[in-house]
């Protein structure tokens, strides 16, 4: 499965081992990260994804593919700002939103919108939304959600 983890981008260290661990989480359970490509939580879960053999994806706003973060795999530019959210949304069979401000709001209503499971920690609290406590639950939710 790919999972879209979206978040701050500009994060603490506690939300930092919260990303990573839900990076170690989604790459030990053998599914794929999308991510916007950058850092915060992209970098972190991205890292965490890579100490498990993980594979991560990074949307990028911009027009440079070197500008993703060290731990990206592949990285797609796509000059588009935050329009590339959608992309980011979309190309997850599900979402984990950790922290965050208006672009991952962006990212958890686009990816409503399609009906996309969204689990949440510590982040938006709005309707379709599950909130979580853990990397495990919020792999736990959203693995359940794609099942059924």
């Amino acid at each position: 499965m790919r999972v879209s983890v979206i978040g701050g981008g500009r994060i603490d260290e506690a939300t930092a081992a919260t990303a990573r661990a839900v990076g170690r989480e989604l790459g030990a359970r053998g599914h794929e990260i999308v991510c916007g490509g950058l850092g915060g939580v992209m970098a972190a879960a991205c890292e965490g994804a890579h100490e498990t053999g993980g594979h991560t994806i990074g949307i990028l706003p911009g027009p440079d593919r070197t500008a993703a973060n060290e731990h990206v795999d592949t990285a797609i530019a796509t000059d588009m700002g935050n329009a590339r959210n959608v992309i980011v949304a979309l190309n997850g069979d599900a979402v984990i939103a950790i922290d965050g401000a208006t672009g991952t709001l962006s990212e958890i209503a686009h990816a409503l919108d399609v009906g996309r499971p969204v689990a949440g920690i510590d982040t938006h609290d709005i309707d379709g939304v599950e909130a979580v406590d853990s990397a495990g639950d919020a792999v736990d939710y959203v693995e359940k959600a794609v099942e059924s």
